[in-house]
Formats: structure tokens, sequence, C-alpha cells
């Protein structure tokens, strides 16, 4: 098996449930035999979790690309960035090391590639939701994105960052998602990306009127195939 890198810390609760996730997999896949060979790094949130100037983010891309060399050093073959948000410096930090970087928005659009989905809705932080640097790449599988509607950025802003990345899960946010992904079925839209890590705290993600694509678990699978060397 390979070595797979994972920067988490962006926050703690994503990463518990990327290492969760990647070593229940590893063990389905392998009988009940393995556990997943695996470096962390966990990085502070605090010094990277709100940026938003180009000067902050050039910071962010300047901290992940630390960690990513220094996982490489360690021995990781490949590497998982544990936030979606994150993935906005993913140039910098891909061009920084010699081994692969597996973007999370391209494995969640692979997957709805070859599940046949042609339109969904983007719910995450301000950055996914709006920005194009991330649309752009689910764009690119043949998923067609239902523009961001700014209350839903702001509720979805506010119950990410003073919410889940704190751990803590509110009833009335779940009817809030509940409602967002009822508006979203009622558009004819076909699907809905959870392009935040933390959203399937408060999102059932087998219990919904739309097909949930989860991007945690889509990109741990991915980093699972990785290891079993299902992935070239």
């Amino acid at each position: 098996m390979r070595k797979l890198g994972l920067i988490g810390g962006l926050s703690w609760y994503s990463t518990e449930l990327y290492y969760a996730r990647i070593n229940k997999q590893v063990l389905r896949r392998t009988n009940g035999t393995c556990n997943a060979p695996m470096l962390i790094e966990s990085l502070n949130f605090c010094d990277i979790g709100r940026a938003s100037s180009e000067e902050e983010w050039a910071h962010v891309a300047k901290v992940l690309t630390t960690s990513a060399r220094r996982l490489e050093q360690a021995g990781a073959t490949a590497l998982l960035i544990g936030a979606n948000s994150m993935h906005k410096v993913f140039d910098e930090v891909a061009a920084s090391i010699s081994i692969p970087v597996i973007h999370i928005a391209d494995t969640v659009g692979e997957k709805m590639k070859a599940d046949g989905v042609s339109s969904a809705a983007l719910l995450g932080t301000v950055n996914v939701m709006a920005e194009n640097w991330y649309r752009q790449r689910l764009v690119k599988h043949g998923v067609s994105l239902l523009p961001a509607e700014i209350d839903d950025v702001k509720d979805l802003d506010r119950i990410i960052y003073d919410e889940l990345m704190q751990g803590i899960v509110k009833r009335n946010s779940e009817r809030v998602l509940k409602t967002i992904i009822t508006e979203i079925d009622q558009e004819g839209i076909k699907a809905v990306v959870l392009g935040c890590t933390e959203l399937s705290m408060v999102v059932d993600t087998k219990a919904n009127v739309l097909p949930i694509y989860d991007s945690t678990e889509i990109h741990a699978d991915a980093g699972v195939d990785w290891i079993l060397g299902d992935t070239i």
C-alpha cells in the first residue's frame, strides 16, 4: 500500500472525518485486515482560516506549501488537502512538490460525471460558492451549476464558521439546510454538492429529496484508491 499525506486541521472535525472514512474504507476493501498508512499534518486553523485579502491568501499558500513539502519529505506519495476552501491555493501547493495532490472538486466532478448527473447546486463557504476557481472545476466535468443565492451564502458561511468548525450542531441549522435543499429541488436541479468538509455534520446525506454528493467522503475515497494502488 502507498502512504498518503493529509493536510488537516481546517477544522480538526473534518480531519477526524477524513481519518475515520479512509481507515474504514481500507479496512472494508482489505477484508478487515489492514489500516491506512497515512501522514497527517494538523495546521492551526486560527492562522489561516478566515483569509479574504490577497495578502492573507498569499500567507495561506505559503503555509500549505510548507506543509506539503514536509509531508513529501516524510514519505507521503500523494496528498489530500482536507478543506474545500483551501483548494483556492491548490495550484501553488501542487507546483511546490513532486508528488500528486488530489483536487477535491475533481474527485466530486468525476463521480458526478460517472453517475450521469448534469446539474447541481454547490453549497459551501462564500469563496467556494461565489468564486469561479472551484465552480470551474465541476463545470469541466460537464456539471451545470445553479447560481449562488446571496442569502444562502450568508447563512451557510455563518453556520460553517460560527458553528460547525467549533463542533456545534444546531437543530435550527439542520432545518436551514433542509429548506435550502428543498428549494433547490423545486428549481429542477438534479443534485447537491456539499462543498464544505463539515456540512455532513448537519445534512443527512442518505435521506434527502435530492442525491447529495459529500465532498469529504468522495475525496477521502479517492485517497483510499491511491493507497490501494487503484489510481496511477
